[in-house]
């Protein structure tokens, strides 16, 4: 039986929180034990990074633009139309029969693609994967796992990584879930599409080693 592989996805955006555009997008094809199975896709969007001046300057990580920019022209980045970034990656979960798509809190980061896409074609592409995709979230699969773990509960207390809820929880960044697992907690999350994809397919193939959990945010559509 061939081994079931994911297309492990982060996205940098700029624009508000419920409407936000991508400008960068990391795309890793990978197993399920994190290992790369075929050549990951990164690229910044022309049409948002140059196009959409006023929300990149807004960008939450606006401070990483003029890291952006020196990597763009020293050629350590590509910049892609989103056109051509959508299918790039359609064409390779093709090839490579993946029907899954991983992220972390993944709801933001489909939002983010879709708003973009739909933008970008006034409305004539709704959806940036194809249809008949699911996708799983790292984050709902690393609540429903940490809650059973008091070692992770105490370390999120020891660290002051808790909300500031009145009854405070741990939180589940995948910055802090990466500093747990690696024991690492020096760590600092890069921000940027693909390299964040990178921990987020290590945090992956973490929790699916893990008691199984519900690990599907959008299951995918049983019929046109």
């Amino acid at each position: 039986m061939e081994k079931q592989k994911f297309m492990m996805t982060d996205v940098e955006t700029a624009g508000s929180f419920s409407a936000p555009f991508t400008y960068d997008v990391g795309a890793r094809p990978i197993d399920r034990y994190g290992n790369l199975v075929g050549e990951p896709i990164n690229h910044v969007i022309t049409e948002v990074f140059y196009g959409m001046k006023d929300k990149m300057q807004s960008a939450y990580y606006a401070n990483k633009l003029p890291q952006y920019r020196d990597d763009i022209w020293n050629s350590e980045r590509e910049v892609m139309d989103f056109l051509m970034t959508r299918e790039r990656i359609c064409e390779q979960m093709k090839e490579l029969g993946i029907h899954i798509v991983v992220a972390h809190n993944a709801r933001f980061d489909i939002n983010a693609l879709n708003n973009t896409i739909r933008t970008l074609t006034n409305g004539r592409i709704k959806y940036f994967f194809p249809y008949g995709t699911e996708v799983w979230d790292t984050y709902k699969m690393a609540r429903q796992t940490f809650k059973e773990m008091p070692s992770y509960k105490h370390f999120c207390e020891k660290n002051g990584y808790m909300t500031k809820h009145k009854v405070p929880r741990p939180r589940y960044t995948a910055e802090i879930i990466y500093r747990y697992i690696t024991k690492d907690n020096d760590f600092q999350e890069a921000h940027t599409g693909l390299k964040d994809a990178e921990i987020e397919s290590e945090i992956f193939a973490y929790l699916m080693k893990k008691p199984k959990c519900d690990r599907v945010l959008y299951h995918a559509p049983s019929k046109a």
